[in-house]
């Protein structure tokens, strides 16, 4: 979801409106009935309800059984492709640019460390459209021209591909631009083959966006309003017209055929059929994308849907639950564990984190600390290098397929409007910060010359190494890759620790695998005495000896029996902000 919006062409509405006035196609009519099916899977009718908060989806019966995905061994990588890198000095990125940098991601080369070693990458928009955002698509089939042409995009999926990166591309499902030759053809009036592609009505009832602070979602032209629920430049399609479903599928379709995708972040998603006034999760959107889901199946069964679906856990899981997306966006995992670091100490106990992630078919959501609509992490902790790495830290060991923001792994900062958290990626401390040899599209942030890759590439305890380190281990053991979460009690109030525990018959870990993590928030100081204890089955008894992935050294043996273990303490003090990924040994 994007709520900021600066295209290039401003006053789109206004000019259609003028063109409508000259053209005198300015007359009224009612707003045209809507069919109540879509193709493949039949939409409810609309209500009458007015106001409603949303409403969870009834949760699939088999969805304990969910297989894992390819995507469940994946780290994945979000990129602005207008800020990456600049291949040819005009001062915008482009996918040559980001094919250049891809062995900074991944090098394809399993016994290097010195590449990121993520396995996945989530573009945003790369279709056509008059905004640098692009979230408001002019031509779902062509790559936007300041970033190349389709072929440039293939090779870049050939690249990645050869690299072991699979890719996934933003699909805006929600609406257009009015600059879209479809809505251009339906504001030519009330006849015209596209009206009934958008929606329309006679008067405005005056109802706003269903978020705080949001404006108003009907926009006049001429004599009639369209819904647009974004912003003015941006009018909602109308998936009640079985037309709009076919056209859409048949976009998806053309990205995993014919560019070669590996799946899509779907925009918007639980703003995509509205009834009444209910604007968000209504139950013909849950509807819909059920309907969806089974098309993309007839077309590629391994691509992966993640949702953009902003709202609490109870709200965003039954997207998942009821097999209409493969992954949604976690967000309120994610505020836990920024307010974690800001407080200093656990902001939700391991139980309760257990308790959350419990809402998700096992491993199938997608966590993440911030994405390119919120305040940079780097920011929101006060720009401490040590927060900004606990709390990757706790990202990457936690359940689930984790989404790392381009430029967090160096502490990029950023803050809201939303250009300023999608600056140019910070390369080096030379001109432009090596992005560009050109006048970049948007300024650099200031500290470039201090805080780049280059400069942290040289410094073993730089974050960038840090973050690099955290991935190579994540992806070397299954425990941590796709392991399930077992809460583990802690006697400070500073630490959360949690077992992760490898799948049974994961064939990359046929003896199995246990990690313990010890998570210390404290800001300052060292925590002295700290016991963690685990009531249940999941280890056999035994003694373990214990030994710290992170820094290769040991920690005292763990003794366990049939029912757990008692006053467990791994070392006789905990550093601040400091945590320990402590591999439980035969």
């Amino acid at each position: 979801m994007i709520t900021d919006f600066n295209p290039r062409t401003g006053g789109v509405a206004q000019a259609l409106l003028a063109l409508l006035l000259m053209a005198g196609l300015l007359a009224g009519c009612g707003r045209p009935a809507q069919p109540d099916v879509v193709p493949a899977q039949p939409l409810a009718a609309p209500t009458a309800e007015t106001g409603a908060a949303d409403e969870p989806a009834p949760a699939a019966s088999s969805q304990a059984e969910t297989p894992a995905g390819w995507w469940n061994d994946a780290v994945f990588y979000e990129v602005f492709v207008r800020s990456f890198q600049d291949s040819d000095g005009d001062g915008i990125g482009d996918l040559q640019g980001l094919i250049d940098r891809l062995d900074y991601l991944n090098d394809g080369d399993p016994t290097t460390t010195d590449d990121l070693d993520v396995t996945g990458i989530w573009l945003m928009p790369v279709a056509q459209s008059p905004s640098y955002h692009g979230y408001d698509t002019t031509d779902y089939t062509t790559v936007e021209e300041d970033y190349g042409s389709n072929e440039d995009f293939r090779r870049l999926i050939e690249e990645a591909h050869r690299r072991g990166i699979q890719v996934i591309v933003d699909l805006v499902l929600n609406h257009t631009s009015t600059e879209h030759p479809w809505f251009v053809d339906a504001a030519s009036g009330p006849d015209a083959a596209k009206r009934d592609w958008y929606i329309w009505s006679p008067s405005d009832d005056g109802s706003r966006a269903p978020w705080s602070g949001g404006g108003p979602v009907w926009h006049q032209l001429g004599d009639e309003h369209y819904f647009a629920m974004f912003w003015e430049g941006m009018p909602d399609l109308n998936y009640r017209n079985p037309e709009v479903t076919a056209e859409m599928q048949e976009v998806a379709r053309f990205w995993l055929e014919e560019m070669g995708v590996d799946g899509f972040r779907l925009d918007a998603v639980r703003h995509l059929v509205e009834e009444g006034t209910r604007y968000s999760g209504a139950p013909a959107t849950h509807q819909w994308l059920t309907g969806f889901d089974d098309f993309l199946d007839t077309v590629d069964p391994a691509a992966l849907t993640v949702g953009e679906v902003w709202d609490t856990t109870a709200q965003a899981a039954p997207y998942v639950q009821g097999d209409e997306v493969d992954l949604v966006f976690e967000f309120d995992l994610a505020e836990i564990i920024v307010r974690s670091v800001q407080q200093g100490k656990p902001a939700r106990s391991s139980q309760q984190v257990a308790e959350l992630l419990a809402a998700y078919p096992e491993g199938q959501v997608a966590t993440f600390l911030s994405n390119h609509d919120q305040p940079r992490v780097a920011t929101t902790l006060f720009k401490d290098p040590e927060g900004n790495k606990m709390a990757g830290l706790t990202l990457l060991t936690l359940p689930g397929v984790p989404f790392i923001y381009y430029g967090e792994e160096i502490g990029m900062t950023g803050n809201k409007p939303d250009e300023k958290i999608r600056t140019p990626m910070q390369w080096s401390d030379a001109a432009n910060a090596g992005f560009t040899s050109g006048q970049p599209w948007q300024p650099l942030n200031a500290d470039f010359e201090q805080l780049n890759v280059a400069a942290q590439q040289a410094d073993p305890a730089s974050q960038l190494n840090f973050y690099r380190q955290l991935i190579h281990l994540r992806n070397d053991h299954p425990a941590l890759l796709r392991g399930g979460f077992i809460p583990v009690e802690s006697s400070c109030d500073s630490t959360l620790a949690f077992l992760r525990q490898a799948p049974a018959g994961d064939p990359a870990a046929p003896d199995g695998q246990t990690v313990l993590v010890v998570l210390n928030f404290a800001r300052k100081g060292e925590q002295e005495g700290c016991t963690f204890s685990y009531r249940g089955d999941a280890l056999a008894a035994g003694t373990y000896p214990m030994r710290d992935l992170l820094s290769g050294s040991a920690a005292a043996a763990l003794t366990a029996t049939a029912d757990g273990f008692q006053g467990y303490a791994p070392l006789p003090s905990l550093t601040a902000k400091s945590g320990h990924i402590l591999l439980l040994e035969p």
